[in-house]
């Protein structure tokens, strides 16, 4: 299948997704912590099967890396894996708030070819294809043209004193729609300074990288998926203009975040 109806396919497929986290939104259900400080709910679990269900059956050679199921190494033998996290931003999921998506990456020899965020309550779905450009509701995407640090604008709550010339603009809690804003325009900067999972950023990276922005680990160093551990340490989105700058500001607390 071609990869441009091979991407109609995992949109459609993530849609239904978020139609069904939709429905259940507002609703009682089941909801815990797998450990301190990190919630999940029985939606959560459901949206997971469903897809696996369905983009299984749309790539039967393609491997399986999510949040809400127990990793399995023999993804590794392959050169396709679904990277998925069936609802990113479940703090919002369960706060009722709208900045929560369903992220669906299919991922070759270590990239992502095809990225998916289907933000139902935001009313957004975001596409990408590699090599072929990044769309929010249609419209291409294009990165902001900023190329002073100064003055950038970053989806967070607050921030350090040290980085007091940033401006902060909306922050949805999950981390691919934080992404996604730099792909689309909307924010020039996005950085983490700690390990995390493939399955929370490997379809925004494609949709930031796709719109022009520069993408890196929090070092500057290329970003692989599908790896042993999963991880990544950090992701640094921004402006073409203002990568190198982030990058050397944030070097002293990346280096004292990356030790375990």
């Amino acid at each position: 299948m071609p990869v441009t109806d091979l991407a109609a396919e995992v949109a459609a497929i993530a849609a239904d997704a978020g139609a069904l986290a939709m429905r259940q939104w507002h609703t009682d259900f089941r909801r815990w912590e797998k450990s301190p400080g990190n919630p999940v709910c029985a939606v959560d679990l459901e949206v997971d099967a469903m897809l696996r269900e369905r983009l299984s059956a749309l790539v039967p050679d393609a491997g399986w890396l999510s949040e809400e199921t127990i990793d399995n190494a023999d993804r590794l033998a392959g050169d396709r894996v679904w990277v998925v996290d069936p609802i990113d931003g479940t703090r919002d999921y369960l706060r009722q708030r709208p900045g929560w998506a369903v992220s669906v990456a299919l991922v070759e020899h270590g990239q992502p070819v095809i990225g998916v965020l289907d933000a139902p309550a935001r009313g957004e779905v975001w596409l990408a294809r590699a090599g072929q450009g990044a769309w929010r509701n249609g419209e291409r995407l294009r990165v902001a043209a900023r190329d002073t640090l100064a003055g950038a604008r970053v989806p967070a709550d607050a921030l350090p004193q040290v980085d007091a010339d940033l401006v902060t603009v909306e922050k949805p809690n999950s981390i691919a729609l934080r992404i996604a804003m730099v792909a689309a325009g909307d924010a020039d900067l996005l950085a983490t300074i700690r390990w995390g999972n493939e399955w929370d950023i490997a379809a925004a990276v494609l949709l930031a990288r796709e719109a022009g922005a520069a993408v890196t680990d929090a070092f500057g160093g290329a970003l692989r998926f599908n790896t042993p551990n999963g991880e990544a340490f950090g992701v640094l989105a921004t402006a073409p203009g203002i990568h190198a700058a982030a990058v050397e500001r944030l070097a002293e607390r990346a280096r004292a975040g990356v030790k375990r």
